[in-house]
C-alpha cells in the first residue's frame, strides 16, 4: 500500500525556489551539514527541477526558477535546531551567511542567532538550553517585555 507521506518526509516540507538551486544546496551543505538526497535536472541539464537535501531529521526541497512555468524565486524563514548552536553559527558564517543577530540566550529557553543567505532566506539557528514550564515561560516573557519597555 502506498503511504500518503513519502518515507523520510514529514507532514510539512519547506520548498525553496531560488535562482541557483545547486549553489544554494552547496551553501546548505557547507553551512548546515546538509546531505543531498536526490536531484532531477531539467532537459537542458543546467537547472534543477527538483532536489532534496536533509538537514538533521528534516528534508528541504529545492528547485531553480522557471518563470515560464510560474516558478519564481521566493524567500523564506527557517528555524533549525542544533546540539551546539554556537558551532553551527560559526560554520554557517564561514560558509558565507551574513549575521543578523549573533547567538544569545532567550527568555523561552533557547539560545539562538539569526543569519541571512545570499538568496534572501533567513535562517534562525537555535539550541534548547533550558526546559521551562508554560508558566515559567509566560513569567519570563512578561519580565522581558517589562525590561524592553523600561529601555524605551
Amino acid at each position: 500500500m502506498t503511504k500518503p507521506i513519502p518515507e523520510g518526509l514529514h507532514t510539512v516540507t519547506p520548498a525553496l525556489t531560488v535562482d541557483g538551486a545547486a549553489e544554494a544546496m552547496a551553501f546548505c551543505q557547507a553551512a548546515f551539514g546538509a546531505e543531498e538526497r536526490s536531484r532531477a535536472m531539467d532537459p537542458s541539464g543546467k537547472k534543477i527541477w527538483h532536489a532534496e537535501v536533509r538537514i538533521g531529521d528534516s528534508v528541504l526541497f529545492f528547485n531553480d526558477t522557471f518563470p515560464e512555468m510560474g516558478a519564481t524565486a521566493n524567500t523564506t524563514r527557517l528555524w533549525l535546531y542544533f546540539p551546539d548552536v554556537d558551532a553551527a553559527f560559526r560554520r554557517a558564517t564561514a560558509a558565507g551567511a551574513k549575521v543578523v543577530m549573533p547567538p544569545a540566550d532567550m527568555f523561552w529557553g533557547d539560545r539562538m542567532g539569526v543569519l541571512d543567505d545570499r538568496w534572501g532566506n533567513r535562517w534562525t539557528l537555535a539550541q534548547r538550553v533550558k526546559d521551562l514550564t508554560h508558566e515559567e515561560m509566560d513569567r519570563a516573557g512578561k519580565e522581558f517585555a517589562a525590561e524592553m519597555a523600561r529601555k524605551k
